[in-house]
């Protein structure tokens, strides 16, 4: 049986979700990347007309943007393949919530932050603060949700009218994403100046597990 030295704060589970996801979504995010940059498909048209040109060859506008549009979905395929990677990440979070020893449950630490906050007299700047990174986290949690409820939408759209016909998925699911960059800026400044002031040693406590 552990002890109390033995508890970690944050599980093996957790660390093993945290970084699996940070991965994920850095993938996820390339592709888009990479699709809205060098296999842009008109510019990419362009360039492969005017390359095969130069070697000999003869194709025609559409033919080039055919070979682009191709090579654009090719990423695209991969974007889909780190998106059902993440709906079974989300899933694996979702049940990982239950199965958490008590005080390493996001909900308890939530309801927990909001309790100090409301009551503690003293020391409340510091509560919250602790209040505030927790409902960040939340909404968080409920953005990569969103993205991957929102990417299945659109991965089986195809396959199933009545989804094809809202458009709004599309939509929301890049809008989500740009909510998703903008948590990614501030979690890594709040984490570069937390471990620079209060919490030195945050980043090898996502690591190792750290101490209660």
């Amino acid at each position: 049986m552990a002890t109390q030295q033995q508890i970690k704060r944050n599980s093996s589970a957790i660390r093993l979700w945290h970084w699996l996801n940070a991965a994920i979504i850095s993938g996820s995010l390339l592709t888009v990347l990479i699709n809205s940059t060098i296999l842009k498909t008109r510019p990419n048209a362009s360039f492969i007309k005017d390359t095969l040109k130069e070697a000999g060859a003869t194709v025609s506008n559409d033919q080039a943007r055919a070979v682009a549009h191709e090579l654009s979905d090719k990423i695209w395929t991969l974007h889909t393949y780190f998106g059902y990677v993440l709906v079974g990440l989300v899933a694996f979070r979702l049940l990982l919530e239950f199965f958490q020893l008590a005080d390493q449950r996001f909900i308890r630490s939530l309801k927990s932050a909001y309790a100090k906050y409301q009551s503690v007299k003293q020391q409340r700047e510091t509560a919250r603060h602790d209040f505030l990174v927790k409902t960040v986290y939340a909404m968080f949690y409920l953005m990569i949700i969103t993205m991957a409820v929102t990417g299945l939408c659109l991965a089986f759209e195809d396959d199933v009218p009545a989804l094809k016909a809202v458009h709004a998925f599309r939509e929301i699911h890049q809008f989500t994403m740009y909510l998703i960059l903008a948590f990614i800026v501030v979690h890594l400044a709040g984490v570069f100046l937390a471990e620079r002031k209060d919490s030195p040693g945050i980043v090898s406590d996502m690591i190792n597990g750290g101490k209660e």
